[in-house]
């Protein structure tokens, strides 16, 4: 037998026994893929607050690259491999 994980919250393991019940699964199978899901939500979230802070840190640096006296590079020059300015 694996690792066990003792519940102690009467919430919890009525939420967890009355989703098995509908399911049809253990409370192992319930806890398991509610996990699951939880944690691959909170990686996409963490994905998307990533990205959106490397576009807005990219957005700050957009005027600097337009100023005047500056001069004209490709679009190679001034982006990535993944076509966003580097």
């Amino acid at each position: 037998m694996g690792h066990q994980l003792n519940i102690k919250s009467e919430e919890a393991y009525r939420l967890a026994s009355e989703l098995a019940a509908l399911k049809g699964e253990s409370l192992t199978e319930a806890v398991t893929a509610s996990l699951r899901e939880r944690l691959a939500r909170e990686r996409r979230l963490a994905d998307r607050e990533a990205r959106a802070a490397r576009i807005e840190a990219l957005t700050r640096d957009i005027p600097a690259r337009l100023a005047p006296g500056t001069t004209s590079a490709s679009h190679d020059e001034l982006c990535g491999p993944d076509g966003l300015p580097t």
